[in-house]
């Protein structure tokens, strides 16, 4: 992960660099190295993605050109994506948004006991039928939201096991197509993870939010702002929040945007984008022949 990139270019080894230090702990090596057991822990692998993404940016901006005020209308992520987000836009710098999303992560697996939550992918759904299966799973006792409005047809829901394990009966009879179990740590964007929420509140109070180059698209409104505080409550509200990615790409096109440009994390948010609005131009930035043939066209 991210391997080829510091091999092709210095400012991707700079970023790598910050962020093991920021964190005192060689994440570099374990994305490059593995093992995948200890990547894909929550605590690790948020910090990993974002430096990944991180690294396509410092790359086009030093070898490119790139300024995000002159090129870009704003900026989104998914998830902990936005903490990318907010970063590439200068809100955060690298090693505070490292050291942020160490907390985040440790924060959300530790909120809830190990086996005590589950996530469920409904396949086929659209939001309304998700929302009536999560409102009736819950009926029955337990916690059981949507928590992320990904795509047409991909919902998640997310909540406590004894809410989540009548899931896929009440999704069968309405209709759903499919009910995945998600392989995850914890029940994310729930009213479980609170006290990560809390800890983020208290980790961001500590941290500058410094004036943004565009406006961010934040999850949990699906609208844009650029202003810090509103910023830092925001990122609070999206630990037990709803992912509201179909809402923010579809809101895309009445802010002027029609490209978007995926940097660092492979396809998965491109694939969603093409199927929300066919309309928009999709660009991936994953690999140094995809980043230099970009970065010349800048």
């Amino acid at each position: 992960m991210g391997k080829a990139l510091a091999e092709a270019f210095f400012p991707a080894r700079e970023v790598f660099q910050e962020v093991d230090d920021a964190l005192s702990q060689k994440l570099s090596r374990i994305m490059w190295e593995g093992p995948d057991s200890e990547l894909t822990l929550t605590e690790n692998a948020q910090p990993a993605i974002m430096a990944a993404s991180i690294a396509v940016i410092r790359i086009l901006q030093k070898e490119g050109g790139l300024d995000l005020a002159r090129h870009a209308r704003l900026v989104a992520g998914h998830s902990l994506g936005e903490y990318s987000a907010l970063c590439a836009a200068g809100a955060f710098t690298v090693a505070d948004t490292a050291r942020l999303l160490k907390i985040r992560g440790q924060a959300m697996q530790s909120a809830v006991p190990v086996g005590e939550g589950a996530m469920i992918a409904l396949i086929g759904a659209d939001i309304e039928t998700a929302e009536a299966v999560a409102k009736d799973a819950a009926a029955g006792g337990g916690i059981c939201v949507v928590a992320n409005d990904n795509a047409p047809g991909q919902v998640v829901l997310s909540g406590s096991k004894d809410a989540m394990d009548r899931v896929a009966e009440i999704a069968k009879a309405k209709g759903v197509k499919r009910a995945i179990p998600l392989t995850v740590s914890a029940p994310f964007h729930c009213p479980l993870m609170q006290p990560a929420a809390d800890a983020m509140r208290d980790a961001l109070a500590k941290i500058a939010i410094r004036p943004l180059a565009v406006p961010v698209l934040a999850n949990v409104i699906a609208a844009e702002t650029v202003e810090p505080e509103t910023v830092r409550r925001l990122l609070v509200e999206q630990v037990t929040g709803r992912v509201r990615w179909r809402e923010s790409i579809l809101a895309l096109k009445g802010l002027g945007v029609d490209t978007t440009i995926e940097m660092g994390g492979g396809k998965v948010l491109t694939g969603m984008v093409k199927r929300i609005d066919k309309d928009l131009q999709t660009i991936t930035l994953d690999t140094p022949d995809e980043i230099e043939t970009f970065a010349k066209a800048l």
